[in-house]
């Protein structure tokens, strides 16, 4: 057995380095560690890896991701707060990559696409204690962000 501690970073084939760099940077926050021609390599604040996420241009004439196929479905970003999600609903909004939200029981996604169409996912996990018998089963509902602000934002009843 191979003894995994956590992902420590992600690699993207994207049409354009700079443009998806650009993209992560002003989306998440993310520092630039490192530019090749035709790559990049993005830190998260906070983190203690070297790079969270590489970049490696393709080209313009790269082909679209087709759905059904084989490959990485999305990435998924961890926010630290319910307030952090709702804010990055917002920010997705407004750059206009936000494409869907789920209650998943154990946590709280919202999904979006980058430049390229590559999906990745906002997640903001239910405090442990809070997940009763969505332990052992998942689920896909719809996610009523204004609900789970009320119940586990930080100005609500505790």
């Amino acid at each position: 057995m191979i003894p995994v501690q956590r992902l420590n970073h992600a690699v993207l084939y994207v049409r354009d380095a700079g443009r998806s760099a650009d993209f992560y940077r002003s989306t998440f926050g993310f520092e630039t560690v490192a530019e090749l021609p035709g790559a990049a390599f993005l830190r998260a604040a906070g983190s203690s890896n070297h790079h969270d996420l590489g970049l490696f241009s393709v080209g313009p004439a790269a082909a679209p991701l087709a759905p059904r196929r084989v490959g990485l479905y999305h990435l998924a970003w961890e926010v630290p707060t319910i307030e952090d999600l709702a804010a990055a609903r917002t920010h997705l909004v407004e750059v206009g990559a936000l494409v869907g939200a789920s209650d998943h029981g154990v946590s709280k996604s919202l999904y979006a696409h980058d430049p390229d169409g590559n999906e990745f996912e906002v997640v903001w996990n239910v405090p442990r204690e809070a997940w009763g018998d969505y332990e052992h089963h998942g689920i896909v509902e719809p996610l009523d962000l204004d609900a789970e602000l009320a119940r586990f934002g930080s100005r609500a009843a505790r």
